[in-house]
């Protein structure tokens, strides 16, 4: 089995106005101002309001909380100066899409021309972590075992439920926004890496795309590093949430790991069955369950996320990350944003405030909270 299991966490925030508590875009000095501090781990993102940072290449959840909690602050002091603060979520509560223009950049250009009024309505953040996994016929063959948990990875994660001032009733909004896109959703199955390279340099040959940095699976081979990334997730405004769900992947990986040495593997599900659980994770989060396809029922969260912990015990254990994987059950116990969100939304009303306001400044708070 592999030895390490380095990790990689990128991130997408928001800019809004301090006053107004609107999207505001980025100003070129703030942009120069976190490149000269953070250097290639800060870039614009699609819309001009939006900004992402990447940790490095981290060989523990330490390192990747050392490392992101000083790009969150980074991020957030250098915003703060121009009266803006940055809020992880994956959609603003009511900030209209269509007053929102893109970065005027070539890859961002391309992006506006090839995908046309798709990409408008890309006002949405999400997160990523990659697992470094050295062989490429290794990440192909972890992929549909890593994919039967991505739903839970989605319902833990959500953090999206409002859309242009409207609660959506689903937990993650941004998932329908995202999946109007073309090459998006669940990963195919590939029995070999050549067969990986087969299928998407059939799009490449034609011209289609450039490379394999335009396929955005839930779930695939990262096109720059030797990782898998894992795609699936809301952003979190919380930095302690952002680490669980970033323990529980290397988890996972590693237990994948550890079962191939043994000639084991996890059995591979139909992509349509696991589309249904996607489905429940984007539509209620953690409060109705997922369907448990070996006993054929729909099993409460918190008993599925038990049945996981004690599946990966030996490799919490080896990995050090069971501080994280115990936030992951007081995010259970007690709600994901898209939960908390709801409630501050519904408290605001009831005294009479400005609800979508009051949800912004609760995003605020959270993000700084961790800093």
């Amino acid at each position: 089995m592999q030895s390490a299991f380095t990790l990689g966490i990128e991130e997408e925030y928001l800019l809004v106005d301090r006053d107004t508590l609107d999207l505001a875009v980025a100003p070129q000095s703030l942009m120069e101002a976190c490149k000269a501090e953070l250097e290639s781990q800060v870039s614009p993102e699609f819309l001009q309001c939006q900004i992402e940072v990447g940790t490095r290449v981290c060989a523990d959840i330490g390192e990747a909380r050392d490392d992101l909690r000083r790009l969150r602050s980074e991020v957030s002091r250098h915003a703060a100066q121009h009266n803006l603060a940055p809020i992880a979520v994956s959609c603003h509560p009511f900030a209209d899409w269509k007053t929102q223009h893109h970065t005027p950049r070539e890859r961002y250009d391309d992006l506006r021309q090839a995908l046309g009024g798709v990409a408008r309505r890309m006002l949405i953040c999400g997160m990523h972590v990659h697992v470094g996994v050295e062989d490429k016929m290794l990440r192909v063959d972890l992929m549909p075992q890593l994919s039967y948990f991505l739903p839970h990875l989605l319902a833990l994660s959500t953090s999206s439920p409002f859309w242009q001032g409207e609660d959506t009733g689903l937990a993650s909004y941004r998932l329908t926004v995202f999946d109007n896109l073309p090459r998006t959703g669940l990963p195919p199955t590939f029995d070999s890496w050549a067969a990986y390279e087969r299928a998407t340099g059939a799009l490449i040959d034609l011209g289609l795309i450039e490379d394999t940095s335009k396929i955005w699976w839930d779930l695939r081979p990262s096109h720059q590093f030797p990782t898998l990334e894992t795609r699936i997730m809301d952003v979190q405004p919380r930095l302690e949430h952002t680490l669980a769900l970033a323990a529980l992947i290397q988890a996972l990986i590693r237990m994948f790991c550890r079962l191939r040495d043994r000639n084991l593997h996890w059995r591979i599900y139909q992509r349509f069955l696991i589309g249904e659980n996607r489905w429940r994770a984007q539509r209620y989060g953690i409060t109705e369950g997922l369907i448990d396809f070996g006993e054929k029922a729909i099993k409460p969260f918190p008993d599925l996320l038990d049945e996981l912990v004690a599946l990966l015990e030996a490799d919490i254990e080896a990995l050090g990350v069971a501080d994280e994987i115990a936030t992951l059950r007081d995010i259970v116990a007690t709600g994901t944003s898209a939960t908390r969100q709801r409630a501050v939304r519904a408290a605001a009303q009831a005294a009479g405030g400005d609800p979508d306001k009051a949800v912004v400044q609760h995003l605020i708070d959270e993000f700084q909270a961790d800093l």
